[in-house]
């Protein structure tokens, strides 16, 4: 289902048999150069829809002839006049010149050389070199020192310590202009050298420094039938390469536009790239650079990270912490006395920490490496240098601990230097053989102490809270009924914006000149008083780009309102299931909604300072601004959970049917994935154009989760994508999108995703897992009404009745 888009190009060009140009001689565009056995072509190309030229090396037996190297990819030809050369002055340099001979781009070699000629071999390496001189080292110039976004195999990846050359990969800007962006995957020399993948200046994601066998956060790089891999540290170089078992089966590794480096082999069956996971990005959130901050560790619980302090340590910023900002990381508790000694407590089975502040020695065993950190009171940890045969090697921090990870395999012990008393009370909370005997009096005594302390503390926290409530509500933004009354004019139906279950919608404009939307309950409403202050309260605390913003609420005797931020181009389901405005969502637009759906809900579900479960998400409660933006709305049925609740039930089944999963809409149960079901509804529907409920196919009684899951299943599922697109999408993300919509409606709520997966799957082009059946998919009839009152009843594709108030 992968195709790596961001490589394609479109060109006219002749083939040529030769791989060599001499000097002399030169490469116009239309004209090629091509290895000996043809594995690789050099030429003009224009990437995707771009009209520039640039010169570049390409896959010629592969279809779609994959870029994998381009010259002048910050300075493109305007038109087809680029000559390729090489220069008269004698020192085998390659230039590239436009239709004034200006000089675009040079390789810039410095030695002199006899008869200089350049030829692409047959790994795709562009080679200056003097006459039939084949030794590498003696290459006045090679395109494997300068790669662009792709690495190949025999290319290194490192730095050439004598000369400074840095050889690293760096993604294009898009699929239609490889000039180098920000996303660059390097090593990095300093202290002990390690992998990165930044983002400009910053650090997106550390692959580690090397312990024999693999990256210390990548133990997934493990030998395998497709490739070998080395890694080479000296006082010469620092590099890393892979060599092809097979040569007949091409792999690369990419940085894409999207900042994912990604391992990719070309599968002759299917005749496309596929991932091979063992060498990929970010697995996971915990692989986000430093997450956790210094002297915090993450663990992936449940497919959400969390951090926590090291033994001996506590949060920096409590009051940050508790809100989840937990980038501060922690502290040491008590300081550490080098002089009477300190000493190490060991932490199994993580990635080894930032080492830009470290040093190694490879020489000496663990228990020196020990004594070596002892007597250096500006050392913090200790740890193998190199895991094979039991491990041996020594190497040092002198810096906080950044970037820890709890790894299940491939981990590592890590000795960290804590003050003696900390590891006194450690071993006194850990006892390993002690059994402590207490008298049953005592033992009575503690228990009543204990609940007499708990039941006071109870009663003074119970009160706090009372008083802490009360203040909230006291101070929840107030509007006058008479203000709103004229920013509305008076309820006018010229301002009315629409009606649905719980009451109409106003536009209006304050004396200000801020535009509102004015939410009025209707007496008849389905949302009380309680569900009103639920509404008010959730969404008052929240602050998130895509959650539309509440200004505030105003109370006249029995009559309710919410003042929103007036989103001029209402809701969703106003654009996508009208056969006219839908056609105004493009592509582009489709995936940036679908995006920004996914953020929403990831910050309710994770980073606000509240769990909240929407239970509501629809097309209709999704507002989109000026620029299109989505903004989920209406919290009417939102509920906060606590930070270790992952599921809560119901008698009082509440949403719209065709968003809801069968666990909530049969049992009552509902929770995060609750909501995630609801969004694969929406993915699937902004993929296609239709509602999902009230969908008709002409060969079957399907809904659209059910004729999704036919095409998929069917291998067709192109067949799903709108036709109103016409060929202005992306193939990849569409069927990236199709298959992460399958995976979030699956029948079971523990398969589905958790959102922080869903903003990962959106967002890379790793491999995706085949999706399972989905919810309510065999084939039933239901009526086509939205909007139901609480009495009505539907039949479920299992025939079990149940009955629902639904959404407005």
């Amino acid at each position: 289902m992968l195709i790596i888009y961001c490589f394609l190009f479109y060109t006219i060009r002749t083939t040529s048999t030769q791989d060599t140009l001499r000097l002399g001689q030169s490469i116009r565009d239309g004209e090629t150069l091509v290895s000996a056995n043809e594995s690789f072509e050099l030429g003009f190309f224009s990437p995707g829809k771009s009209k520039s030229r640039y010169l570049g090396i390409w896959y010629k037996k592969i279809a779609n002839g994959t870029v994998t190297w381009v010259a002048n990819r910050n300075a493109p030809l305007p038109d087809r006049s680029g000559v390729l050369s090489i220069s008269s002055q004698g020192n085998g340099t390659l230039i590239l010149q436009n239709s004034t001979n200006g000089i675009v781009w040079s390789s810039n070699a410095s030695r002199t050389a006899q008869n200089p000629v350049a030829v692409l071999l047959e790994s795709g390496n562009l080679v200056v070199k003097s006459g039939n001189d084949n030794d590498s080292d003696n290459f006045l110039w090679q395109s494997f020192d300068y790669p662009t976004h792709v690495l190949l195999p025999g290319m290194k990846l490192g730095v050439n310590l004598v000369t400074g050359l840095n050889r690293f990969i760096s993604s294009w800007k898009s699929a239609d202009d490889p000039a180098q962006d920000d996303y660059m995957y390097e090593i990095d020399p300093r202290g002990v050298p390690q992998a990165m993948l930044l983002k400009g200046s910053t650090i997106r994601y550390r692959p580690g420094s090397w312990n024999g066998l693999h990256w210390t956060g990548m133990p997934q790089l493990q030998p395998n039938p497709v490739y070998t891999f080395e890694y080479v540290s000296n006082e010469k170089e620092v590099f890393y390469r892979f060599t092809l078992i097979k040569s007949s089966v091409p792999s690369m590794m990419v940085v894409s536009p999207l900042g994912e480096s990604q391992r990719y082999t070309w599968m002759e069956q299917t005749q496309k790239w596929a991932p091979f996971l063992s060498f990929s990005g970010l697995i996971d959130q915990c692989d986000n650079y430093a997450l956790c901050g210094t002297y915090a560790i993450c663990k992936m619980n449940s497919n959400s990270a969390e951090c926590e302090c090291l033994e001996g340590f506590e949060p920096k910023s409590p009051r940050d912490w508790k809100l989840l900002d937990k980038t501060d990381g922690c502290v040491r508790r008590t300081k550490l006395d080098c002089e009477r000694g300190d000493g190490f407590l060991k932490r199994e089975s993580v990635k080894l920490p930032d080492t830009r502040f470290s040093r190694v020695d490879k020489n000496i065993s663990l228990f020196e490496c020990k004594e070596l950190c002892s007597k250096n009171c500006s050392c913090t940890a200790y740890a193998n240098a190199d895991v094979r045969g039991g491990g041996s090697g020594c190497l040092l921090w002198f810096h906080e601990l950044t970037d820890m990870k709890i790894l299940s395999e491939g981990g590592q012990d890590l000795y960290i230097r804590m003050a003696t008393s900390e590891l006194d009370n450690f071993e006194r909370r850990n006892p390993k053989k002690k059994k402590k005997v207490v008298p049953i009096i005592t033992s009575v005594l503690l228990a009543t102490g204990v609940i007499l302390i708990g039941a006071f503390v109870y009663a003074r926290k119970k009160k706090r809270r009372d008083q802490g409530n009360r203040k909230e509500e006291m101070e929840l933004p107030i509007f006058d009924w008479k203000s709103i009354a004229n920013a509305t004019d008076n309820f006018s139906e010229e301002n009315k914006l629409g009606e649905g279950g719980f009451g109409p919608v106003y536009k209006g404009m304050l004396i200000d000149g801020q535009e509102i939307a004015v939410k009025r309950l209707s007496k008849s409403s389905g949302q009380g008083v309680e569900e009103f202050k639920n509404e008010v309260l959730l969404i008052a605390k929240l602050q998130h780009r895509n959650l539309v913003k509440l200004l505030g609420c105003c109370m006249k005797r029995d009559e309710r309102m919410l003042i929103y931020e007036y989103l001029p181009n209402k809701s969703l389901a106003d654009f996508i299931f009208d056969g006219t405005r839908r056609k105004l969502l493009d592509w582009s637009k489709r995936c940036q909604i679908i995006g920004g759906i996914a953020r929403g809900l990831l910050y309710l579900h994770q980073d606000s300072r509240l769990r909240i479960i929407h239970r509501d998400l629809k097309a209709s409660n999704v507002l989109l601004d000026n620029e299109m933006n989505p903004k989920i709305s209406d919290f009417g049925m939102a509920r906060a959970f606590g930070v270790d609740q992952t599921e809560a039930n119901t008698n009082r089944v509440v949403g719209t049917y065709g968003y809801m999963p069968p666990e909530y809409a049969i049992d009552g149960l509902f929770s995060v994935k609750s909501d995630v079901f609801s969004f694969g509804v929406l993915v699937l529907e902004l993929v296609y154009g239709t509602r999902n409920r009230g969908f008709h196919h002409v060969d079957h009684h399907h809904n659209l989760l059910g004729h999704a899951w036919r095409l998929w299943t069917e291998d067709r599922p192109v067949e799903l994508i709108d036709k109103s697109l016409e060929d202005t999408y992306s193939l990849s993300e569409a069927l990236r999108c199709i298959q992460v919509g399958l995976l979030c409606v699956q029948q079971r709520p523990e398969d589905r995703p958790n959102m922080a997966s869903v903003v990962l799957m959106l967002s890379g082009e790793r491999s995706l897992p085949q999706p399972k059946q989905p919810g309510f998919f065999t084939e039933r009839n239901l009526p086509e009404s939205e909007s139901s009152s609480s009495n009505q009843t539907f039949h479920s594709s299992n025939q079990i009745t149940v009955s629902l108030i639904e959404g407005r």
